[in-house]
């Protein structure tokens, strides 16, 4: 559009009721009003070159190329979806956790898997010892599943997300199964699932199969989602774990965006419109410390996304060029020396990511370098972000920081860097080819590896590890992370797991699992098998065992 006082005053008629003031209300604590949004035009007389770029470079909140948020009043209409890391030794206990922070105002819930479960090991493998409810709760059937939802209000959370990448359809037929046992259809709930499994084999490591039977194995759920749950949202395009894992901001986007062109490239050659699922899709970002920097790269990702959605595509409905964009405040940032320091440091990533204009923020606890967040940081973490949103301002207006000369700048910067990057891996032969020729791999080694010296050199200021070192911090600073005794954890999931296997139909199990591995030997939709198969009590092991006899299991040497 063509930015001019008569085209402003028709959006703002278009969009009336999305504008009103939301609870924080339209004026500053002072009485002063504040509008939904900013432009040239609230400075009286701008250029002609101030309001051309209005024309392909901004727009207006809710218009492509949603450089400036992805609704017309963003959080007028309601803040963004606060949601803690929940997850932790037993699914009793995990219980316990998740209905304490919807209790203290939580609007969503994100499940944290224990390593086992996200590669697809039951409690009583070999390898699974000593790492049973370690880093994430165990899910090895449904019956820790249903333990898990008991007592949660499922159609009154807004939103619900899971850690499982290389098992996403397992998760789907998880909280499927287990929601039926508490008497909730699929249809009364929504699910977000990260689902990204390529940024596996580069970030986390807890891949299962080879590269493209695991792309295929998550392709599955946009697929399974796009024609029985269309309002569950199937995929996470994830940047985060690759800057976790050292990258730049430029990385961290345009390795994200080139894993998502592949997904959905995938899709549609299972012949999916692309209307049908790109509206549901999310990019999980990071946000760091470099407060406009952050800014700036959710701007840049949302008009680079709206463009290859449209160039690359041909996504018509807006909706499909809307980026929704899942944070969370980076770990990596998080230091063990003086934990209490880092409320301060979330607190501003926070800020950066509201300022940034995303959907979902799940904030870190300040004891994070220390080991799973104890009750009391979860609920610190909880109570940073509901401060933001109601105490601060920062949801009077959309884009707030648009317009500003350094973050435009950065904005334009960012998007230039991010397509060249993007250009490199497609000249890798694009996301899978990148990953077979361990081109992505030495890419964020090498950038990790340099942002470790700047930290040792002092060039990157860290305080209390290169700056203002203290050596012996008062003990107010030092918490201790919660604790609890694993070894018993992984008793009882033994235990019940023999009792499972004892008590079942064993003809049923080996039933569904041939049904699975049919599925897997014919490249159909691996869903519908695997939910029958945990509703017969087979184990996420078993299953994913099954699939692995017909795929094999990635293997470094002969990927």
């Amino acid at each position: 559009m063509t930015l001019n006082s008569k085209a402003f005053d028709q959006w703002r008629e278009e969009n009336a009721e999305r504008l009103l003031p939301g609870d924080s209300g339209a004026t500053t604590h002072s009485g002063l009003p504040v509008q939904p949004v900013y432009t040239p035009l609230d400075l009286g007389q701008p250029s002609e070159e101030e309001l051309s770029r209005y024309d392909t470079r901004l727009g207006l909140p809710g218009q492509p190329p949603f450089t400036r948020g992805i609704r017309p009043g963003m959080y007028r209409e309601g803040n963004w979806v606060m949601g803690m890391y929940s997850g932790q030794g037993s699914p009793t206990e995990t219980n316990q956790r998740i209905r304490s922070l919807l209790a203290a105002g939580q609007t969503g819930f994100s499940l944290a898997l224990d390593l086992p479960t996200q590669l697809g090991l039951d409690s009583d493998h070999p390898l699974a010892h000593g790492e049973v409810g370690r880093v994430g709760v165990p899910i090895d059937s449904l019956a820790d599943m249903v333990e898990l939802l008991n007592g949660v209000s499922l159609d009154k959370v807004s939103q619900i997300r899971t850690t499982a990448n290389s098992i996403g359809p397992l998760a789907v037929a998880l909280f499927v199964a287990g929601a039926e046992v508490h008497g909730y259809s699929p249809t009364e709930f929504k699910v977000m699932l990260q689902n990204d499994v390529l940024k596996e084999y580069v970030a986390r490591h807890t891949h299962i199969f080879p590269y493209r039977a695991g792309r295929d194995f998550s392709v599955d759920v946009i697929e399974y989602c796009a024609t029985s749950l269309p309002h569950w949202e199937p995929i996470e395009f994830c940047g985060y774990h690759i800057r976790d894992s050292g990258s730049t901001a430029v990385q961290e986007v345009a390795i994200a965006i080139s894993n998502g062109i592949e997904y959905i490239q995938c899709a549609l050659d299972r012949g999916l419109s692309i209307e049908s699922f790109a509206h549901s899709v999310y990019m999980f970002l990071s946000s760091g410390l470099d407060i406009f920097e952050e800014v700036a790269k959710f701007r840049a990702a949302r008009r680079i996304w709206s463009d290859i959605m449209v160039t690359r595509f041909g996504a018509t409905d807006d909706a499909s060029r809307a980026l929704n964009i899942f944070c969370y405040t980076l770990g990596g940032y998080q230091t063990a020396n003086e934990p209490l320091n880092n409320l301060i440091r979330i607190s501003y990533q926070a800020l950066a990511a509201v300022l940034g204009g995303v959907q979902t923020l799940a904030s870190s606890s300040y004891d994070e370098a220390l080991g799973i967040p104890s009750q009391e940081a979860a609920h610190l973490g909880l109570r940073t972000q509901q401060i933001l949103a109601l105490e601060t301002g920062v949801t009077r207006s959309a884009d707030p920081l648009g317009g500003s000369y350094l973050v435009e700048a950065l904005t334009d910067q960012l998007e230039g860097e991010i397509r060249a990057y993007m250009a490199r891996i497609e000249g890798a032969g694009g996301a899978i080819g990148a990953l077979e020729s361990g081109f992505l791999e030495a890419e964020i080694d090498e950038q990790a590896f340099r942002l470790q010296n700047r930290i040792d050199r002092g060039d990157q200021p860290v305080v209390s590890v290169n700056q203002h070192v203290t050596t012996a911090p008062p003990t107010s600073l030092t918490r201790e992370p919660a604790r609890r005794d694993l070894a018993a954890i992984e008793e009882a999931q033994v235990a019940s797991l023999a009792r499972l296997r004892t008590d079942r139909s064993a003809g049923d199990v080996t039933d569904a699992l041939e049904q699975v591995r049919g599925a897997a030997r014919s490249k159909t939709n691996t869903i519908p098998p695997i939910l029958a198969a945990i509703r017969a009590d087979a184990t996420v092991g078993e299953i994913c065992q099954a699939l692995a006899d017909v795929w094999g299991r990635f293997d470094a040497h002969h990927p």
